[in-house]
């Protein structure tokens, strides 16, 4: 009898090889899984469950991507599973580095800080991917810079910035597409002169077909998380965010992430102990902590102002999970009862609070993965992105290949 996963495979009308080619693992891993030697990849089973949610109808589309600003790989995921094949990866943090490493299976290691590398190091591909930090620009007038003899556009207007180096890798190896990632605050950071050269470059100055959006990811997960996504496309394409395909916000709850500590999933030290994988109680709070952080909410209440802590139970959905939450948890603290201190979230619910799949490896020390997990996007957000790109980049790389064959 065929398990899920063969069954998925054979629906969607892909051999081995095939999903092979789409996901990067080899024949005899998929083999492996297919008999039940292991639990199949995340990777593996997204491909398979976008195609069936499509009716099967998603060719095999091999295109190469680069991962810039890539953090612990979030926004590669999506494109992983639409069968992209990451070629170079830029990430500058060593801890994310490890976690990137852990968890993708490349024949490159995450290069270090972009700035330092030359256009001409990083490969050929056909989309890139960027989540670069965001930061004010130093704009002058285009008539100063012209009487002084100085360059003007985004070489002079976004020096200085990592946006920069997006920018001069697009003009230099011109992808078919892209897809940024920002905070929400973009388009109004500065007063708004910051998008409005973001925009003027990817548009005017290298001539790229730009939408953008601002998505909650709490239709996905629940956690309320709004970051703006602003997709390219260097040729003309019918491209419309209306494919974008949205569950009510809410219809997630945090129950779905959080350990059920009744026996009904493995044990994970140091997350899970004992019998019933309940939460190990170094997650909850000392007395002394929850006393000031009551305090200090009470404080600023009497202030007349919001801030304060974010109690939750399994019914609710999160506040945005921040890179400071390993400093005191204090934006999602789990109530454990009113006998009972709350607790911090452990690292693995906050893998799955972002949308991580539970064979996601953390490599790394508490710490270092509750602030990866913070700068972390959603990643079912960039998979449903990812998904109403494909077609459009598929298009691109037909009409590429019949260009060469003429």
């Amino acid at each position: 009898m065929l398990n899920e996963f063969a069954a998925l495979r054979i629906s969607a009308g892909l051999s081995v090889e095939d999903l092979a080619l789409m996901t990067g693992y080899s024949t005899r891993q998929i083999q492996r899984w297919e008999t039940g030697e292991g639990k199949p990849r995340e990777a593996a089973l997204t491909v398979l469950r976008n195609m069936a949610a499509d009716g099967g109808t998603q060719s095999v589309s091999r295109f190469n991507f680069i991962d810039l600003f890539a953090g612990i790989g979030g926004i590669r995921k999506g494109f992983d599973a639409i069968g992209g094949h990451c070629v170079f990866t830029s990430e500058w943090n060593k801890y994310a580095q490890q976690t990137y490493a852990a968890n993708f299976r490349d024949n490159h290691p995450p290069y270090g800080d972009i700035t330092t590398i030359p256009t001409d190091e990083i490969p050929d591909h056909d989309v890139l991917l960027a989540g670069f930090p965001c930061q004010p620009f130093s704009i002058a007038g285009v008539s100063k810079k012209n009487s002084l003899g100085r360059k003007h556009g985004f070489l002079d207007e976004t020096q200085g910035t990592l946006f920069f180096d997006v920018a001069r890798i697009l003009k230099d190896k011109r992808p078919s597409a892209f897809l940024l990632e920002n905070v929400k605050n973009l388009t109004s950071h500065d007063k708004g002169r910051t998008f409005e050269v973001i925009l003027k470059t990817l548009t005017d100055e290298l001539g790229y077909n730009v939408w953008h959006k601002v998505i909650d990811a709490q239709h996905f997960v629940p956690q309320h998380r709004e970051r703006i996504v602003i997709v390219g496309f260097r040729d003309d394409v019918p491209f419309s965010w209306d494919d974008l395909k949205l569950a009510p916000k809410g219809s997630v709850r945090l129950k779905t992430i959080l350990h059920p500590e009744d026996a009904s999933e493995e044990v994970e030290a140091p997350y899970t102990l004992g019998p019933k994988a309940a939460v190990n109680g170094k997650y909850t709070l000392t007395d002394k902590l929850w006393q000031y952080l009551q305090g200090y909410a009470d404080k600023h209440k009497a202030a007349g102002n919001g801030f304060g802590f974010g109690l939750v139970t399994p019914k609710d959905v999160a506040r945005t999970l921040s890179a400071r939450y390993y400093k005191d948890g204090s934006e999602i603290l789990v109530s454990q009862g009113k006998n009972k201190n709350p607790r911090r979230l452990t690292p693995r619910e906050c893998a799955r609070l972002m949308g991580y799949g539970d064979d996601f490896r953390i490599p790394v020390s508490d710490t270092q993965a509750y602030k990866q997990f913070g700068n972390s996007v959603a990643v079912p957000v960039f998979e449903a992105v990812a998904r109403i790109m494909q077609p459009h980049i598929q298009t691109l790389m037909e009409a590429a290949e019949q260009r060469k064959a003429a």
